[in-house]
């Protein structure tokens, strides 16, 4: 049985609107959801771009669905204050809010106006980022030196069992990376023999829980809009890993993808009008071992794709509610505060 949740793209459709387009999709048989969290779109036509953090706490509360959120500490987010988020959501909703905590993009990032560092550095920092986070909802009193800062940070309000960080992969090395410290793993659709290669190399480094994928899709009843509904929304965001990370916005990323080929964004994005078609795909992502798939639409309208999908696509899947979303090793009762450990300061070359 595997989990089928709604990706909530705040890039392309309003806030207000995305509300209920996941209240529709709970309705129409969704059992999980997650969303982005990005300070701005990839392109002028996407349009949009709602703060993740407001928009959860009314998902969360109108809602009986487990959220996911894709975050980036450490530049543009204090680590403390993703940690106090996360608390405080996994405090009101137990068991049902996770976060996947990534390294970023500059396009989100540079708002702070502070120097874009290289990816070995973002990944350092990162993983303090997690270390840190970690301690504090485990109700520890952190004091931290290095690519971040933290002075004696306390989470005063803590959930009963800690929230799961997953780690979200797009190659091996990062597969490795995440297995130290992730209770789960999430990615995007791939080929098949690189979804493998990532899972092979996260479960072989000693990664545990629970796999995810996220699935860009698009879908309409005339097979011609829905190529170019694809294309419009989904052509500047055909870049792979470590170019996608160093554009700085809208505007870089439509000047960089003025010569996309529309067989670039398919290969990307899975574009048909036949819903016997997505659910295929959708049960080879099942048969390579995910337990959880998140749909992402890339069309703006959600509720002609929610009402399509929730009565012709989730019947032919064996679909069912997630495990709650916590870390594998739930911390039991506060421990005395102590000062964290504090880390060598790294040096940026």
């Amino acid at each position: 049985m595997t989990v089928i949740g709604f990706h909530n793209s705040h890039e392309q459709v309003h806030p207000a609107e995305l509300l209920r387009a996941v209240q529709h999709a709970e309705e129409v048989g969704f059992t999980a959801a997650m969303c982005s969290d990005h300070f701005a779109p990839w392109n002028k036509a996407q349009g949009h771009s709602g703060f993740a953090w407001s928009w959860l706490g009314a998902a969360l509360a109108s809602t009986d669905l487990p959220f996911g959120v894709v975050n980036a500490p450490g530049q543009r987010y204090h680590p403390a204050i993703i940690a106090q988020g996360a608390a405080t959501l996994a405090a009101m909703f137990p068991g049902r809010f996770w976060m996947a905590l990534g390294s970023g993009q500059v396009m989100n990032e540079r708002i702070t106006g502070t120097p874009w560092p290289p990816k070995r550095i973002r990944d350092a920092r990162l993983r303090e980022c997690v270390d840190v986070i970690r301690a504090l909802l485990a109700g520890e009193e952190v004091t931290h030196r290095g690519l971040v800062d933290v002075e004696r940070a306390r989470i005063w309000s803590l959930p009963e069992q800690q929230p799961a960080l997953i780690g979200p992969v797009m190659s091996v090395p990062t597969a490795r990376r995440h297995a130290d410290w992730a209770d789960g793993f999430i990615t995007i659709n791939q080929p098949h023999e690189t979804l493998r290669e990532l899972t092979g190399a996260y479960r072989d480094a000693g990664g545990r829980g629970r796999l995810a994928l996220q699935v860009h899709l698009c879908w309409d009843p005339d097979p011609d809009r829905a190529r170019a509904i694809a294309y419009e929304q989904w052509h500047t965001n055909t870049f792979p890993p470590p170019l996608c990370w160093d554009i700085d916005g809208p505007e870089a990323f439509e000047q960089a993808s003025q010569h996309v080929p529309q067989e670039a964004v398919e290969g990307a994005v899975l574009v048909s009008s036949d819903l016997g078609r997505h659910a295929a795909w959708l049960a080879e992502y099942v048969e390579l071992g995910f337990d959880e798939i998140y749909l992402h639409h890339v069309g703006k309208e959600q509720l002609p794709f929610l009402d399509a999908f929730g009565e012709h696509v989730l019947p032919q899947l064996d679909v069912t509610r997630p495990a709650p979303a916590v870390a594998l090793d739930p911390a039991g009762p506060p421990q005395p505060r102590r000062p964290h450990q504090e880390a060598q300061p790294a040096v940026l070359p």
